[in-house]
């Protein structure tokens, strides 16, 4: 019986110091939770920034682009033109 009781108080002693961490994970769990909601309109903010910067990007991209085409078009243009003017001369 003494080893019975002994036995059921050193069960319920480790229960407590179960429930001691228990307690304290969750409170600490509970802190990071308060941090994370403090710094999500950071991110949010932030990550908007970034989709604002990448379409004004795009954007720029897609001018130099028509930019570039115009280019090699009027290039093609003066070198019929010159075509025109001066033979080529055969080799």
């Amino acid at each position: 019986m003494r080893d019975m009781d002994s036995h059921l108080r050193s069960v319920d002693s480790r229960l407590q110091k179960l429930e001691i961490r228990a307690d304290d994970t969750n409170s600490r769990l509970q802190k990071l939770e308060v941090r994370a909601y403090d710094t999500k309109p950071i991110w949010e903010q932030a990550l908007k920034e970034i989709v604002e910067t990448r379409r004004e990007l795009s954007k720029r991209l897609d001018r130099i682009d028509a930019m570039a085409l115009e280019t090699r078009a009027d290039l093609r243009d003066a070198e019929d033109r010159l075509d025109k003017i001066e033979p080529k001369l055969p080799q």
